[in-house]
């Protein structure tokens, strides 16, 4: 599923990010690889979301949310 359909305070990991390369660098900068664990902390209904992943909060809006496929967590994980 798309990030920005995520259910808030829903834990995902990322499974694969469909951006162009530039912006994908600066993600993985940021911390935000394949494989990551996440919290989906706020979805706007303007397609933007908030997450937490590493400690920190990051923003993302529509066209980027939209590109990064996640995968919902076990309670376990």
């Amino acid at each position: 599923m798309m990030l920005r359909e995520g259910e808030k305070n829903h834990s995902y990991r990322v499974e694969k990010m469909n951006l162009p390369q530039a912006t994908r660098i600066r993600l993985e900068a940021l911390g935000l690889t394949n494989g990551t664990k996440m919290e989906l902390l706020n979805c706007k209904r303007s397609g933007s979301v908030i997450i937490r992943i590493r400690g920190t909060r990051l923003a993302f809006g529509k066209q980027i949310a939209e590109a990064i496929l996640v995968s919902e967590l076990d309670i376990q994980e």
